[in-house]
């Protein structure tokens, strides 16, 4: 049932996408922009975490799920190190995240060759 709740819930992310993409002028960077806002924003009302209970990686994995992800690192390292934490929480947070993108990509970018067009 996992699958379905995540699969369900990535569908709805990807829909949603879409029909910005094809329905409004929006340019993806602004869409992808968004998600993350709204990641944040739904993340600070207390309904993104049940969303990513609920849907898993279908939830967490997309852009809004890095959104939720800033938001809950900077509110528990500011429940621990006070208004310090507003400053450190959400990249101590997606450090891994970020790391793992840098170093995915220098290996790719080492590894391949340039074409020149």
């Amino acid at each position: 049932m996992q699958f379905i709740n995540a699969f369900l819930v990535g569908g709805l992310l990807c829909l949603i996408g879409q029909v910005l993409i094809d329905k409004t002028s929006l340019t993806p960077a602004r869409i992808l922009t968004g998600y993350v806002v709204a990641g944040v924003l739904l993340s600070a009302f207390g309904i993104y975490g049940a969303i990513a209970d609920f849907g898993g990686a279908g939830a967490t994995v997309p852009l809004s799920g890095f959104g939720h992800l800033m938001a809950s690192g900077v509110r528990d390292a500011v429940d621990s190190d006070g208004a310090v934490g507003i400053l450190t929480g959400a990249l101590s947070s997606a450090a891994a995240g970020i790391s793992a993108a840098i170093l995915f990509s220098l290996t790719a970018g080492l590894l391949s060759k340039p074409k020149e067009k």
